[in-house]
């Protein structure tokens, strides 16, 4: 057993070298650690080489397939985010959200498919989802990640893609003071409003005491950012609305005089094949961001002997994102109004007229307050050369508030307009960014401010709150005589998964439409702004846009001038405000694992087995309490609806599931050479039901205009996806810190979940949309030789006597009616479907020349399966969100204080999801495309203990672009900018 024992002192030696991390699996290595460093010389190699290097051990001593990436040294992680760091391991990409990495896909599974752990406990996520937002963790008291592509027996389940372990600093594992200061200055090139320099300043302490049994570390960070996010959006595409009569329109589908009528809603389509597609509007938007992020990480240790330790540790985030927006558009009718179109060959518009409406601006308000803690505490004791047990409990929070903004407590929006448009153009013909086109009355070539009338306001506040709180017992046996079974683990534990939210909304409020109350808003008030250098990365944008021009104007006096004017409540935290809803949802899952290590020689080559089985049994349960419940409907104005409530007898209504799993695994590790080594994988994996669709309460929409009468039910019994997976891999270790591998992977996955859509009407809820009053209005509009739009049918149910005075607003509105049918609502509810398989190669290079100091890395991933998004099928489908191809390169040089690395990300184009906010009732597609990366770190030692260092983010300012059904569907455009940080970093 030479040989084995070999290779557990040189794991442990290793992982003394991680800055006090510890891997899941490995326990007993921290006791190893010690006498590994008696019979080794270590020398702690820093920097980018020393992290690639120990990173790279990692990965060869590993069982199954496991990537880490490993701090450079204390207080430097190799990225300033680490959700930025993860990409560099193959088959792992990112998701960005305000301009860096947020969360994780890993062999095509996206965030809600793995599973993050701190320290090995498993952490609550953010919203509906299971996923923890990386965005949200300073990477500066990280002292290494770890993902496991392959399941253990021993790892908490619920990571079907992977699960990432991020490993804290533990004093006792780095005995000595030790302390890091750091303090960097942000540019951000995008920003308008905010400071243009802003802090980011951390600082890391690590001591320890009375003969290394007691250790005390603290991190703590803080970071400000101020930026602004420019962006052009399409909400939503609907396919097959009828054209109407047009006097111009160029439709390039083929031909198919044989079609009498359309698939989806019967009406002649002119003798063309296939659907038509149309938007439902076009807004720029301009948001400026300020983004604050305060992290802080303290552990204490106490070892009163050599085979005893014990850890308490806390773990705080918060992160405080507040938006100050402006945006300005055109509303469109999905054709309804519509004078002239052109259709591409595949039936996407290219451009339209339509007659009527506004030219509206919006201003809006949000904070998001998102906060995180976690105190655990672990116990570890060798019981026996042979036994080594470890208790871990932990109690982990994270709280959501969006609305919590101090000055007004809300999240809010407002909306006002010149509502006298001759007609407007949507045009996509030159592609880049969608351009829009006015024609006003009288002959102006320009929006007057006098004009501008309050549409709505809606306020509204959600606050959520997600809970884990987990025991864990885990013991190890290791054979201590010559033998082929070399090891065996169990353990139990039990987690409590607490998932609940409150939503306030109050609805659109003030006048409910242009009503004539543009003397509410003085001129003065507006200021006219050009685009200039608005979405100037594309082609189209800045000043080259048709309407190069928006007017701003100051949200609070807005708001201050309309609840004068009209008196509506802006607090959701008023018990009688709006419509107010709470649902919460409990998991309680008891699981136990067994595991064997063993150890063979076949053919003079040494390897190594490990087998395991994981169970787990796990128990929903969801209580939903509706304080108000949906009402009537009512047609406020020509473009806008509303729900209206009332409220309910508050009564709680339960739901309840359960599931049970078992999870096997094997795992083989063949040393074919002292070079190379084989492995070869088998496991079972899941990831539960987002959170979310677990919750059993059924909502309908609270705008339901024609076209987007929809709703959504939770199910609580909805199963895990459950994938069996395969993995097959080579890597050849041929020099210091160079290796290279080459891997497949297969996941036949089961129980996808997939949305059913079923028309349902609810009593009591009536459709003045298509009632005898919208027929006899429109056969009115229609005999005077007029074009009955939406508004014009809207004013003539009006002039006719069939409107009703609003309470709240003193203004006419139409209100549902007894003799109105009843309204058809497209419900969709989640369940388990289809079997899907994914599989893909992953290669990886990792080359360090000589003594040179230079070095590069470079690597690959290939994903495909039958879970792709078919877009000539317009049936229900269970795509896998995210799947795409990926690479990552990077080079560097690091030598006599100098070091320098360049780092190159590239992900090909991905299916985000299913449905858009105003698309058609089949749930059209959303699609990111192809999206490239360039980021710069120049280090520079002034001494052995002062570093300067310089970061360039998005060097060449990369944009953001999604897309529907085709490319020619336009969805969004998104532009950032570029971003530079300067700092010093001392230690000790």
């Amino acid at each position: 057993m030479k040989h084995m024992t070999f290779k557990k002192k040189y794991l442990a030696a290793s992982m003394s070298l991680l800055l006090g991390g510890t891997l899941i699996s490995t326990a007993n290595a921290q006791e190893e650690a010690p006498a590994a460093q008696d019979d080794l010389e270590v020398i702690q190699v820093k920097g980018i080489r020393g992290s690639l290097m120990r990173a790279m051990d990692i990965k060869r001593d590993g069982q199954g397939v496991v990537d880490a990436i490993s701090a450079e040294e204390m207080g430097k992680f190799p990225d300033t985010n680490i959700a930025e760091s993860l990409q560099r391991i193959p088959g792992v990409t990112i998701s960005r959200k305000n301009g860096e990495g947020s969360q994780i896909t890993v062999r095509g599974f996206g965030p809600d498919f793995n599973l993050v752990t701190l320290n090995g406990r498993q952490m609550p996520g953010t919203g509906n989802t299971r996923s923890y937002d990386l965005e949200n963790l300073s990477s500066d008291g990280v002292s290494a990640l770890e993902l496991y592509k392959t399941g253990r027996a021993n790892v908490p389940s619920g990571g079907l893609g992977a699960t990432v372990n991020i490993i804290t600093a533990k004093p006792l594992n780095s005995p000595g003071l030790k302390y890091v200061v750091s303090a960097k200055g942000i540019y951000d090139e995008s920003n308008v409003e905010g400071d243009d320099i802003t802090p980011e300043l951390s600082a890391l302490y690590s001591n320890t005491f009375a003969d290394n049994t007691l250790g005390v570390a603290i991190s703590l960070s803080m970071q400000q950012r101020n930026f602004q996010q420019q962006s052009a959006n399409v909400p939503g595409w609907q396919a097959d609305q009828s054209l109407g009569t047009t006097t111009d329109f160029i439709d390039l589908r083929p031909d198919a005089s044989s079609l009498e009528e359309d698939t989806l809603d019967g009406s002649l389509e002119d003798g063309k094949a296939g659907h038509s597609y149309l938007p439902r509007q076009i807004s720029y938007n301009i948001n400026n961001v300020d983004r604050t992020r305060v992290n802080g990480m303290a552990t204490l240790q106490y070892a009163p002997r050599d085979d005893m330790t014990f850890t308490l540790d806390y773990v705080y985030s918060e992160a405080e994102t507040a938006t100050n927006g402006q945006g300005f558009g055109i509303w469109f009718n999905f054709g309804g109004n519509i004078n002239s179109y052109e259709l591409d060959e595949r039936g996407s518009a290219i451009s339209l007229t339509e007659s009527s409406n506004d030219f509206a601006h919006s201003a809006n308000v949000e904070t998001l307050l998102v906060e995180s803690d976690s105190i655990g505490f672990n116990f570890e004791w060798q019981a026996t050369d042979s036994i080594h047990v470890e208790f871990d409990y932990h109690d982990s929070k994270t709280t959501t508030d969006n609305g919590a903004d101090k000055g007004t407590g809300h999240s809010g929006n407002v909306i006002l307009a010149p509502n006298n448009i001759v007609s407007k153009t949507y045009d996509f013909s030159a592609g880049g960014i969608p351009q829009f086109d006015i024609i006003w009355p009288n002959g102006a070539e320009e929006a007057d401010p006098a004009d501008f009338d309050p549409l709505f306001a809606q306020f509204g506040r959600a606050e959520g709150k997600s809970t884990i709180e987990q025991i864990q017992l885990d013991t190890e046996w290791v054979n201590p005589n010559d033998s082929f079974l070399t090891a065996v683990q169990f353990g139990v534990a039990n987690t409590d998964q607490y998932f609940g939210g409150y939503s306030a909304n109050n609805g659109n409020v003030g006048p409910n439409g242009y009503n004539g109350n543009e003397a509410v808003f003085p001129d003065s008030m507006f200021t006219r702004t050009d685009t200039g250098d608005f979405l100037d990365e594309f082609s189209n944008g800045g000043s080259n846009l048709v309407t190069n021009y928006y007017y701003t104007f100051d949200y609070a006096e807005v708001i201050a001038r309309m609840q004068d004017y009209f008196g509506f409540d802006t607090d959701p935290l008023n018990p009688d405000f709006g419509t107010n809803s709470k649902a919460d949802l409990t998991e309680e899952t008891q699981s136990a694992y067994l595991a064997a290590d063993m150890y063979f020689e076949i053919a003079d080559m040494p390897m190594d087995v490990s087998v395991g089985v994981r169970y787990e049994k796990t128990d929903v349960t969801s209580l939903v309490l509706q304080d108000s419940v949906e009402d009537y409907l009512v047609w406020s104005n020509p473009t806008e609806w509303q729900m209206r409530y009332r409220p309910s007898d508050g009564g709680i209504v339960t739901f309840l599931g359960e599931h049970d799993v078992v999870l096997p695994n094997l795992d083989i590790k063949l040393e074919v050479t002292d070079d190379i080594v084989a492995r070869f994988s088998a496991s079972k994996t899941i990831t539960r039901a987002p959170l979310g669709n677990l919750v059993g309460a059924r909502s309908l929409s609270g705008s339901p205009k024609p076209g987007g009468r929809t709703g959504a039910s939770g199910n609580t019994n909805l199963l895990p996806f459950e994938s069996t997976n395969l993995d097959l891999s080579f890597e050849y270790y041929y020099s210091e810190g160079s290796y290279a591998s080459l891997g497949y992977f297969r996941k036949d996955v089961k129980n996808f979940i997939q949305n059913s859509f079923t028309t349902i009407t609810v009593d009591g809820l009536r459709d003045p949309y298509i009632g005898p009053r919208a027929i006899q209005a429109e056969a009115d509009v229609i005999a005077r030789g007029e074009q009955a739009t939406d508004g014009a049918i809207w004013q003539q149910i009006i002039d006719n006597g069939g409107g009703v005075d609003d309470a709240c607003c003193e203004t006419q509105i139409v209100r549902q009616s007894d003799d109105d049918p009843l309204v058809e609502w497209l419900v969709s509810q989640p369940s388990n479907g289809e079997k899907k398989m994914v599989d893909g190669i992953e290669f990886a290079i990792q080359h360090l020349f000589g003594e040179t100091g230079f070095g590069a890395g470079f690597n690959m991933t290939l994903v495909d399966g039958d879970v792709n998004y078919d877009t000539e099928n317009f049936s229900v489908q269970s795509p896998l969100n995210g799947l795409s191809d990926s690479a990552n390169v990077q080079v560097f040089y690091e030598k006599d204080g100098l070091s320098a690395k360049l780092t190159y990300a590239w992900r090909d184009s991905y299916l985000i999801g299913i449905g858009q906010a105003q698309g058609t009732a089949e749930a059209p597609p959303q699609f990111f495309k192809e999206y490239e990366q360039y980021d710069l770190s120049v280090n520079y030692d002034v001494s052995e203990n002062l570093t300067v260092f310089f970061e360039g983010l998005n060097l060449t300012n990369e944009t953001e672009e999604g897309y529907g059904r085709y490319e020619e569907q336009f969805l969004f455009a998104r532009q950032y900018g570029t971003r530079y940080n300067l700092g010093a970093r001392y230690s000790f």
